[in-house]
């Protein structure tokens, strides 16, 4: 459990300095071309209903675990450094926290040169709202969500799986290393599924429901377990960590997803700000339910303080991650 503890505490610090790989060959790029080029053969074979989405979730998650495995442990026979350092790289390829903030540092330095038009230009890369019409306002309100909600489904979340995977591959005499990294790709597949065919329109409503489904599964108990550690951010951050617990238990499932509110809620809170709302979409407004209704709208400096919030959460995720692997050698 020792190389456990040192793989996952590597790659958080590799995506802490380097960011996201970018390269074409990248694992989540990979699987991303894999459900879309499955997605259409399915389709075209007529089928894209559900029997259709489950087929695609059992075929892709089957060929990325299998593809892992059998690289992990061809290069492990090879030499243990070989294998170990093939599992640090895939551990730190799906995890995607410094490339969220590389994003968000865009629309900072464009609201702080007063360039809306540049800012709504950075804030759509990662947003799926209509951007043409949002001000300062409305960017830093869709900049503190996507953070938000990212944090849980791009950070947390594979934390989550990573440590879960680790303590049952100990527990039943498996490889810790291979069994927690199965587990985060488990998710990573779910959750590539989910943003690609999720989607809850006529094309999609059907076929994207298994992939939309085991995404709300597996992001179901981190959601709420990241409040813990949004808390312990917040206090190291000095900010209002108890006021986002209380908006958090009272906003938290206002959203038509089960988990997205969670980390938003407790950091409108925290913040002191609010955040959801109406949003304009490219297939029209969607009248959202406001998060901490009452307080103002956040701005530019609410920006930072997320990052930073988010920052400290993320380390405190971490270090309570090591420690419990460290107990179980």
């Amino acid at each position: 459990m020792l190389e456990s503890a040192i793989i996952l505490f590597l790659a958080f610090i590799l995506d802490l300095l380097l960011g996201d790989p970018r390269y074409r060959f990248h694992p989540i790029r990979l699987i991303g071309r894999s459900i879309a080029f499955f997605t259409r053969i399915l389709r075209r074979a007529g089928l894209d209903g559900r029997l259709g989405g489950v087929a695609l979730v059992m075929i892709v998650e089957f060929i990325f675990l299998t593809a892992f495995l059998a690289a992990s442990l061809s290069l492990h026979r090879i030499h243990i450094l070989l294998g170990l350092g093939f599992d640090l790289f895939i551990c730190y390829s799906c995890l995607a926290l410094k490339d969220l903030f590389y994003h968000m540092d865009k629309v900072n330095h464009a609201l702080e040169g007063g360039n809306l038009a540049e800012a709504r230009k950075a804030i759509a890369m990662v947003v799926g709202r209509d951007v043409r019409f949002l001000d300062e306002k409305g960017i830093s309100r869709a900049a503190i969500e996507t953070m938000s909600e990212n944090f849980v489904d791009g950070f947390f979340s594979p934390i989550f799986w990573y440590l879960s995977g680790g303590i049952l591959g100990y527990i039943f005499g498996l490889s810790p290393v291979m069994a927690a990294i199965g587990f985060m790709i488990t998710f990573k597949v779910a959750s590539t599924l989910d943003s690609m065919v999720g989607y809850k329109d006529s094309e999609f409503l059907e076929f994207g429901w298994a992939g939309a489904k085991l995404d709300d599964i597996m992001n179901f108990i981190p959601a709420r377990l990241s409040l813990i550690f949004l808390f312990a951010g917040a206090w190291i951050c000095r900010l209002k960590a108890s006021e986002g617990i209380r908006v958090a238990l009272r906003d938290r499932l206002k959203h038509d997803s089960p988990n997205a509110a969670h980390a938003e809620s407790f950091v409108a809170g925290a913040l002191e700000v609010r955040l959801g709302g109406p949003s304009v979409y490219p297939d029209g407004q969607k009248d959202k339910p406001w998060l901490a209704k009452g307080n103002p709208d956040p701005l530019l400096r609410h920006i930072r303080r997320t990052t930073s919030l988010l920052t400290c959460s993320a380390w405190a995720a971490v270090g309570y991650s090591i420690c419990l692997l460290v107990l179980f050698v």
